[in-house]
């Protein structure tokens, strides 16, 4: 099977396209050039990949020429312009990127013949949030104040509609968030910048430290991912699905970072930063009832596990361990659960 991942440079895309390599496929990539010190580079990700198309999904003539001319079998689009903060410095680039950009990977797909389903990433954050204790399901309506949110949640409408109008292959809609695994080097991310300031030996300094959020290993998330894309090219799991966690796994950030810190040891620390910040949301939790039931997905990892192995594969990559290597071993461990 050939598989296209865009955002193949990027964090997840990096691991997933890792994971589908070491089960024997053959992996393309359509994406922007990875970030100083990615997953991507230091692990050498690029060793695994048949073509490496570095495009920009708002540029649409240059994704479909990238996608028609790599002619995958599946494609799982993951590119996109992911953080929050930098989406009120970028509030354009944001939208362009996560709208039209989604927009313009449907109308490639649409030409390329080869492509037999699909699956649209969008994110936990699409979802019009009432800061309630209770999980949002996969029929609660969209929304979103920030500009990543709400141009997640058009990504996601757009895709209904795109399907809804148009038809085409199987397409499914995963949506996810607050991930964290080894290898993740984004800013303005709790966990890199926690183990940024312990490798550095300065406290780390969180913007909400109260807020709380449902944190899922990256592995937990993408197995979701693959476990849809059998089901959608066995023919059923289109629609949209939650993969998130339990509510052992809603955890508030300064929490995790008192965590953190002690696994971490070597006098590691914490403290809260100032007030001026933009608005995030305080709680935003998923029900993937729909997914362990229909699907038979479960996370794998709790979250004292997930922590600790992302703390694991940096402590390793410090202490001289290739990153690929640790990657692949803790891919390995999660497929034997």
């Amino acid at each position: 099977m050939h598989y296209l991942v865009t955002g193949h440079t990027g964090f997840k895309g990096a691991w997933l396209t890792l994971w589908l390599a070491s089960r024997g496929h053959e992996v393309s990539g359509l994406a922007l050039d990875p970030v100083f010190g990615s997953l991507y580079e230091s692990a050498g990700v690029a060793d695994f990949v048949s073509t490496d198309a570095r495009v920009d999904i708002r540029d649409s003539s240059g994704t479909a020429a990238a996608i028609t001319d790599i002619a995958p079998d599946f494609v799982f689009h993951l590119a996109a312009q992911p953080l929050v903060r930098e989406s009120y410095r970028a509030p354009r680039a944001t939208f362009e990127t996560n709208v039209m950009g989604t927009l313009n990977v449907l109308e490639a797909v649409s030409l390329t013949s080869s492509v037999k389903a699909q699956i649209i990433v969008t994110t936990d954050k699409v979802y019009r949030n009432l800061d309630q204790a209770k999980g949002y399901v996969e029929t609660d309506p969209l929304g979103g104040d920030d500009p990543y949110s709400s141009s997640k949640a058009m990504a996601d409408l757009l895709t209904q509609s795109w399907v809804s109008s148009f038809g085409g292959v199987p397409t499914a809609i995963a949506r996810a968030g607050n991930v964290i695994g080894g290898g993740d080097v984004s800013t303005d991310r709790l966990l890199p910048d926690l183990l940024r300031a312990f490798s550095a030996g300065v406290p780390a300094e969180l913007r909400y430290p109260d807020a709380v959020r449902p944190w899922q290993h990256v592995l937990d998330c993408l197995n979701g991912y693959l476990m849809l894309s059998e089901e959608l090219l066995s023919g059923t799991g289109c629609g949209q699905w939650n993969f998130g966690p339990g509510e052992a796994s809603f955890v508030a950030v300064g929490e995790i970072a008192e965590i953190a810190s002690h696994l971490w040891g070597d006098g590691a620390s914490w403290q809260a930063a100032g007030d001026d910040h933009p608005h995030e949301a305080n709680l935003l939790t998923l029900d993937a009832t729909k997914a362990e039931t229909e699907l038979n997905w479960s996370n794998r990892l709790l979250f004292p596990t997930s922590l600790g192995w992302t703390i694991d594969w940096f402590r390793a990559v410090v202490s001289g361990e290739h990153p690929r290597e640790v990657t692949l071993s803790q891919i390995d461990a999660f497929s034997k659960l």
